[in-house]
């Protein structure tokens, strides 16, 4: 298995990562002019009973029109964010023959490399390479199966993980807080499978017009925070286009998963997005998917059937009948969702 990052600089887009014409990006020079722009909440506020409430229904309003949203003032500490990300970037920067031994696509693994994706049913190939990372709660057995070097890498990882996590919990009460619920709504099962980080890696592409970095998709989780660092090329899907997620510096962004939609019944959407590459620079992104636990059954809560929502939009299932299903869909929002739905 070849990683991207074992050659550091490419000079041509090497034929297996040319996308088909239908599935290429424009490149973002070209993209339609727009004013709109993601949502950027200040969660400093939220800690003040007084504006609580206003930063609850700003987090609603984001969830209901994007599925995404960046927030500011989040709590967690630049240099955790940094400490993390160099040692990531170290990691994909060290010699191929350092990686070699975490090369896999065993899906139980608790810390591996590869490259592209394997959720398209086309076989096309994608312009990243990423480590997948069982990360939360840290056990004795995750930190063994994690990388030794870069040195700082296990301890910033650990500390990382932990803050984004308590940020996560944070976010799930206010997004409960903001739908009428129990603010621990999300709490337990709904939130408590094991945290799973992707750290993506996209080198500078010589072409970004013939590939993309990541596939259309949804996330198959709950929610997902994400810190991208300072290199452009998150792009959500909002009213038939695509708007590019501008870096703040020292923000997270964070979206909704298919499975926040299908508790709630529709009422918050997951959000489609993508990753579109560039020439000059190295972008990186630390993705943490905050899951349910695999046995626990999933479908519309009770709470969010009502006159607001109408009947109950979707079936309950095993969430491990759903990761099978979004294998099988390569994805696909829609086809997805159309396997759960109820069809009246």
């Amino acid at each position: 298995m070849e990683l991207l990052s074992d050659c550091p600089v490419h000079t041509s887009v090497p034929d297996k990562y040319v996308l088909p014409p239908e599935k290429r990006p424009l490149l973002l020079n070209d993209e339609p002019s727009s004013d709109v722009a993601i949502p950027v909440i200040d969660l400093h506020r939220a800690a003040d009973d007084r504006q609580r409430h206003l930063i609850v229904a700003e987090i609603i309003k984001a969830c209901k029109e994007f599925g995404i949203f960046q927030v500011v003032n989040h709590g967690v500490a630049e240099d955790v964010v940094q400490g993390f990300r160099e040692a990531a970037a170290g990691f994909f920067g060290m010699p191929a023959e350092e990686k070699l031994p975490y090369r896999s696509d065993d899906l139980s693994k608790h810390f591996r490399v590869s490259s592209s994706t394997p959720y398209d049913r086309n076989g096309d190939r994608y312009w990243l390479d990423y480590l997948k990372i069982n990360c939360h709660p840290v056990t004795d057995e995750h930190v063994r199966e994690w990388p030794e070097k870069p040195a700082s890498f296990r301890s910033s990882l650990a500390e990382y993980s932990a803050a984004v996590h308590e940020l996560a919990q944070t976010l799930l009460r206010l997004i409960a807080e903001g739908l009428g619920l129990d603010g621990g709504f999300f709490a337990g099962d709904l939130s408590g499978g094991s945290t799973q980080m992707n750290v993506n890696y996209y080198p500078p592409c010589p072409d970004p017009s013939l590939t993309l970095g990541l596939l259309p998709h949804c996330d198959r989780h709950l929610l997902t925070v994400l810190s991208q660092g300072d290199v452009a090329g998150l792009q959500a899907r909002h009213g038939g286009g695509w708007l590019l997620v501008r870096p703040i510096p020292g923000s997270f962004v964070v979206n909704l998963g298919h499975q926040m939609e299908i508790i709630t019944n529709g009422l918050l959407a997951s959000v489609e997005h993508r990753a579109v590459t560039n020439t000059a620079a190295v972008r990186l992104s630390v993705v943490t998917l905050i899951m349910r636990k695999m046995e626990c059954r999933i479908g519309p809560a009770p709470e969010m059937v009502n006159e607001a929502t109408g009947p109950a939009k979707f079936k309950e299932f095993e969430f491990s009948e759903f990761i099978k299903a979004y294998s099988a869909a390569a994805a696909s929002r829609e086809d997805v969702l159309h396997y759960f739905r109820i069809h009246r």
